[in-house]
């Protein structure tokens, strides 16, 4: 019984922290957005139609790398690390 009570208290611990690092990338996101993104595609990320801008909430990691690397418009954030896309996606994610 103590393993077992032991097992599922690791577990539930693991969990927290997942939890707690999907958060902390999701912040991250949230930052590099503010930074590099709203000013064409809103703070909320719903996008510019004046400034022919799309609305790019809930995109995931691989269309917002895709649409940086083949987008002359993305010229500074070309820069962008793998980690910075992700963590990116994850806070747009959030956005509904």
């Amino acid at each position: 019984m103590k393993k077992l009570l032991s097992g599922v208290a690791i577990l539930s611990m693991l969990c927290l922290a997942a939890s707690v690092s999907r958060a902390q990338d999701s912040a991250n996101g949230e930052k590099i957005y503010k930074a590099k993104c709203a000013g064409c595609h809103g703070a909320n990320a719903e996008g510019k139609p004046a400034m022919k801008s799309p609305s790019i909430k809930g995109k995931s990691a691989e269309e917002i790398q895709k649409q940086i690397s083949t987008s002359p418009k993305h010229a500074g954030v070309k820069n962008l690390t793998a980690a910075q896309v992700t963590d990116l996606a994850a806070y747009l994610a959030t956005l509904k």
